[in-house]
């Protein structure tokens, strides 16, 4: 596995993740696919997982047991099963609405989108999402759980800015296919969070502090 590499897509994720998807066209040109042959992405985002919810379960004083049972639901749960959920609707998705039409008389050879690549697809756009929910709301979780107007617009926008990254990211990845056609469907949840958020915070809803409640009590 090359850790050194994972870490510099993990980085790049967060900062500047064309550069990510420009190194994917690569990939396919030298290993002729588009989905990447090293685990390595998966096992540490796998491991970081667990870590961030055992934290969680420290600062919230849980039982051994319930730290258990949280933090193989967030890393079977949320990452590896919803993963592979949405990973198979876009794969769906792409491959039976959102290819390029090639006529019947044409030599090209018709592509389509692989699983895995999918799958990577979202292993990616989890990964700022992990950083924004598990790392960061975990140091401002004292800010966010607090009575008031403030902690609740802060923590809709930490969540709106998380999903819609998500949901960019999952753009990047399959706009950079070039079999693909009209990729920006994939940014329309964006502007359906951007119009939830305010009701949410009108309505008084703070997400962290449901969340940590539904997990931790």
């Amino acid at each position: 596995m090359d850790i050194e590499y994972t870490f510099w897509q993990m980085l790049h994720l967060c900062t500047s993740p064309k550069v990510v998807y420009q190194h994917t066209k690569y990939h396919k040109q030298t290993k002729n696919q588009w989905a990447r042959d090293d685990p390595a992405f998966v096992v540490i985002c796998s491991f970081l997982l667990a870590v961030a919810a055992s934290a969680y379960c420290a600062a919230y004083d849980v039982s051994v047991a319930h730290a258990g049972f949280t933090v193989l639901s967030v890393v079977l749960v949320h990452f590896l099963l919803i993963g592979t959920f949405l990973a198979t609707c876009c794969w769906f998705l792409t491959n039976n609405y959102l290819r390029e039409e090639t006529s019947s008389n044409s030599h090209v050879v018709e592509q389509h989108v692989e699983w895995l690549y999918a799958f990577d697809v979202h292993c990616n756009s989890f990964f700022p999402l992990f950083v924004a929910l598990y790392v960061i709301q975990y140091f401002v979780s004292p800010l966010l759980v607090a009575q008031g107007f403030v902690p609740v617009l802060l923590s809709n926008l930490l969540f709106m800015v998380a999903f819609s990254y998500y949901h960019y990211l999952n753009f990047l990845g399959y706009d950079v296919l070039p079999f693909l056609d009209k990729t920006t469907f994939f940014l329309y949840p964006i502007g359906f969070i951007i119009i939830l958020i305010p009701f949410l915070v009108l309505a008084g809803f703070n997400p962290t502090r449901y969340v940590l409640s539904f997990y931790y009590g």
